[in-house]
């Protein structure tokens, strides 16, 4: 669906060199802190800003040589992007049908009352939640084979944040060769979703891994400095000091449970997971 190789683009603070794969049938997710590269590696993967390098292909094609039947193909929602605030959906329904060939008018209007959106409001009286709602049904509505989303949820509150994540797995259900590339840093919203995971810190991508790995394998252990010293370290990705010794991160949870009995060993989410890669040091 969307490969990029090398992805570059310079500014005076900032260096980005981004490789990633976003396969059909898949959901991927690429988290990290704010600043980190997600946005910039959305938008060049959309033609939005010019890369000073590497290479992005779009359902098999160079993306400079990607026209309007591919780009059809490809709905979006930008933290940045929406409609004039003085217009309704009322008003949008007829620039959706004239922008997209695929545009499926009682579908998107089915799914704005199944999401409680009121069809003749100016959209200035929406709430948050119904901005960004409508914002995801707009990237819905034309039968598209890959969603480019940033930050869709944050902000929301939790009912809010569910609607849309349903939305998406909707979108998946209906067709097994779609695709979803996701940006959050609200890591937890994306852990029941994705397939994949690419984590980006300062540019960089420095953590694939698919789901069931970083959710069933990685974990974080709590060891005293005596222990610390005695154990096997050969599968710590990560270590950061604690006043009881230290919290590590490993990818080899059975490992430890197997052949230290003595530590704890605790499942990792993808915040501490996130937290740990960023904050933590490698040993």
């Amino acid at each position: 669906m969307l490969e990029i190789k090398h992805l570059e683009k310079h500014y005076k603070d900032f260096h980005l060199d981004c490789t990633m794969n976003v396969q059909s049938g898949r959901i991927t997710g690429l988290i990290g802190q704010n600043g980190a590269g997600k946005t910039t590696t959305l938008k060049a993967a959309l033609g939005l800003i010019r890369p000073d390098g590497g290479q992005i292909r779009l359902f098999g094609k160079p993306l400079e040589s990607c026209g309007v039947k591919e780009k059809q193909m490809v709905g979006v929602a930008l933290s940045d992007s929406g409609f004039s605030a003085y217009l309704s959906i009322k008003n949008i329904v007829p620039v959706l049908d004239a922008m997209y060939e695929d545009f499926d008018r009682e579908d998107f209007l089915r799914k704005c009352k199944q999401f409680d959106l009121p069809i003749n409001k100016n959209i200035k009286e929406f709430s948050t939640g119904m901005k960004a709602k409508l914002k995801v049904l707009v990237a819905l509505c034309h039968r598209a084979k890959l969603l480019i989303l940033d930050e869709p949820t944050a902000g929301l509150d939790v009912a809010v944040r569910d609607d849309i994540l349903t939305m998406f797995r909707e979108f998946m259900e209906e067709d097994e060769d779609r695709a979803i590339l996701i940006s959050s840093h609200i890591s937890s919203d994306l852990e029941s979703l994705c397939d994949d995971f690419y984590m980006m810190q300062d540019g960089r991508v420095i953590l694939h891994e698919e789901s069931n790995v970083l959710l069933g394998e990685y974990a974080l252990l709590k060891v005293d400095e005596a222990q610390y010293k005695s154990m096997d370290r050969q599968y710590i990705l990560r270590r950061k000091k604690e006043p009881y010794g230290y919290l590590c991160l490993t990818n080899q949870r059975q490992f430890y449970l197997e052949n230290c009995p003595g530590i704890i060993v605790e499942k990792s989410g993808l915040d501490e997971l996130v937290l740990m890669m960023i904050r933590g040091e490698a040993v």
